[in-house]
């Protein structure tokens, strides 16, 4: 029984050497735990970084075999002799990390997503755990996660919908909030994909005046229909001329290497840009574009918990979901090729009950 043994094997897709596709495979599980609970995975979200980190497009190699998957949403099926926060049948999430030190300044701070400790933020695939054993993701049937670093799902939210909020919700609602997106504020989400989508859903529920920069006007429709106030073509020069000195806050969720100085001239005195997207090659910057006009650069990374517990409750007051297609996990390989070829609109979530 899950749980009950030292490990037991869990069905999963797996990438088994760098560029290799997934395949069909088993993964070890930790037993329970007192703290732990057993989540019954039910979707599970397919994630950019997933496919950089499976490609070995990232420099570090990775730990193979890799079962990738940090949008993770279940139930719980069995919990640990001193969990409090959770019961067998809550709705459940996990996001991009299951563990941090938890006593340095930034995990005391609730921003464990930073933590500089020892252990560091232990992510919830091609990751080393406090034991020493390797972490697998949510493209899987089951996972044990400690309760602490798991999230509520509200009841209003689906569970397929609600798995992609897990990383490319938190990561557009972190920046938002932190640079206090709302009533008053113009803020350009630069990029409609996964997590662009989320920006502007997000950035339209707090109240700002939102922009959508795309390469083209393909999606010019989605984007107005998601929230968007506005949507211009970045292909188009006449855009930057338009829109010089436009905007409080950018949200660049793409991983080109874009000409950073054409869009920093769209801020406004005091505005700031910040960068989600990893390009493979550095983004040069050119003084001035930030000195004239009191400019900033910014970067960040998702949220710690407390923040992505606040994000699923926001996201379930004003009703913000993905817009997905539910896959089966023959699929994945398939669905990979269509994210690279920006064919899908705009996240594709995995039925884990087909591995």
């Amino acid at each position: 029984m899950l749980g009950g043994m030292t490990h037991t094997s869990v069905a999963a897709y797996a990438a088994p050497a760098p560029k290799a596709p997934l395949e069909r495979t088993t993964v070890p599980r930790r037993e329970l735990g007192a703290h732990d609970i057993l989540i019954d995975i039910k979707f599970a979200g397919i994630c950019h970084s997933d496919i950089h980190t499976v490609r070995a497009e990232w420099g570090d190699g990775g730990n193979f075999p890799i079962v990738p998957g940090h949008e993770i949403a279940g139930v719980v099926s069995a919990t640990g002799s001193e969990v409090t926060r959770y019961q067998v049948g809550d709705r459940v999430g996990v996001g991009c990390f299951v563990d941090s030190c938890r006593t340095c300044d930034n995990c005391r701070a609730g921003l464990e997503q930073y933590c500089t400790g020892e252990l560091g933020t232990v992510n919830t695939y091609n990751d080393t755990d406090r034991n020493g054993e390797a972490t697998y993701g949510g493209y899987a049937t089951h996972v044990v996660v400690d309760e602490n670093y798991a999230l509520r799902i509200p009841d209003a939210l689906p569970l397929d919908a609600a798995a992609p909020l897990l990383c490319a919700g938190i990561t557009l609602y972190s920046p938002l909030a932190h640079w206090q997106a709302g009533p008053g504020k113009k803020v350009a989400v630069v990029g409609l994909g996964g997590l662009g989508h989320m920006g502007v859903k997000i950035a339209h529920a707090m109240g700002a005046e939102v922009t959508v920069l795309s390469q083209s006007l393909r999606k010019k429709d989605d984007g107005l229909r998601l929230g968007a106030d506005h949507y211009y073509a970045t292909s188009d020069p006449a855009t930057f001329e338009a829109l010089a000195g436009t905007f409080d806050l950018i949200v660049n969720t793409v991983s080109a290497n874009l000409d950073m100085g054409a869009y920093l001239g769209l801020l406004r005195t005091n505005g700031t840009l910040v960068q989600l997207g990893v390009p493979e090659q550095p983004l040069p910057i050119a003084p001035f574009a930030l000195i004239g006009g009191r400019r900033s650069i910014a970067g960040s990374l998702i949220g710690g918990i407390a923040e992505t517990q606040e994000m699923l409750d926001f996201c379930a007051e004003h009703g913000l979901t993905s817009e997905i297609e539910v896959i089966s996990a023959d699929r994945i390989n398939e669905a990979y090729e269509r994210v690279l070829a920006s064919d899908v609109r705009y996240r594709f979530v995995i039925d884990t009950s087909t591995i």
